[in-house]
């Protein structure tokens, strides 16, 4: 007999304001340049509302990631449709921030010191669960608890690799050394993959589930590598080709991610493609 599901109940003295701590997520933002700048608040919510936004990737990709490791490709494919309207969300949000003008910028990027969105934790993690991992980039969280949560992620399959897994689960011909992988966009396209996903895309009908799968996480990368871009060209647009808060390369590096493709074997699967 099926067990029904509790309906939630409020908590007494519930109100809006209490439910979501406005208290304590509209005192977050605290500008420091002194004398006050007027667009150091735009620079402030910019960010952290992209936090906030990367945040809810996560919750919806690990969702994904659990329910394709159960065959519930369903319940997967509504994670993923829902990222893909927060990630035009985060694309859209650059035109806001395309509004400051660069010689604002420059009345207060002084204050930022060495603060730098390279620091963002949340957006390693992402890249680290799309295949994008570096590993040196965990080195520079030396000794903190931080470091030690992008170690666990950096070790944790991305959703590619529970992909490969149900394809091995659906009966395709996937290597065995193929299943305990972490996948990593750096390594080369492996052909006996490459083999496989052709094989879902010249017979799409009887490997339907597999094809939307496929299309879905090209649709994942497509809009990361759009967030990508307008980061670029974003910040080429306020500081010119200058270094990055923080030092950080600035524009070269950023340009240098954009065509880093993170399910390289989708890709050269099209390439072999036959009609």
């Amino acid at each position: 007999m099926l067990r029904r599901r509790r309906r939630a109940t409020a908590p007494a003295g519930l109100t809006y304001e209490n439910y979501l701590c406005l208290d304590r997520l509209l005192g977050a933002q605290r500008p420091i340049a002194e004398p006050p700048h007027h667009d150091e608040l735009l620079f402030i919510v910019q960010h952290q509302t992209t936090e906030l936004w990367v945040k809810l990737i996560l919750h919806e990709l690990d969702d994904a990631i659990r329910e394709l490791r159960h065959d519930r490709l369903r319940s997967a494919f509504r994670s993923l449709d829902r990222i893909f309207v927060i990630q035009r969300q985060l694309i859209e949000q650059w035109s806001v921030i395309a509004t400051l003008k660069p010689d604002r910028f420059a009345e207060f990027r002084p204050v930022l010191g060495d603060a730098t969105g390279f620091q963002s934790v949340q957006l390693r993690m992402l890249e680290f669960r799309l295949g994008d991992k570096r590993p040196e980039l965990v080195e520079e969280y030396d000794g903190s608890v931080r470091q030690d949560a992008l170690r666990a992620a950096i070790a944790q399959p991305t959703v590619y690799d529970e992909f490969i897994r149900f394809l091995h689960r659906a009966g395709h011909p996937v290597p065995a050394r193929h299943l305990d992988r972490t996948h990593s966009c750096h390594e080369e396209p492996d052909q006996e993959i490459v083999a496989v996903l052709r094989r879902v895309y010249e017979d799409q009908r009887a490997h339907a589930a597999e094809y939307e799968m496929a299309e879905r996480l090209v649709e994942l990368e497509e809009r990361h590598q759009m967030w990508r871009f307008r980061h670029m060209r974003t910040v080429r647009r306020v500081i010119g080709d200058k270094r990055g808060t923080g030092g950080s390369r600035g524009v070269p590096y950023l340009a240098s991610l954009v065509d880093r493709p993170l399910f390289p074997e989708i890709y050269a699967a099209r390439t072999v493609l036959d009609p």
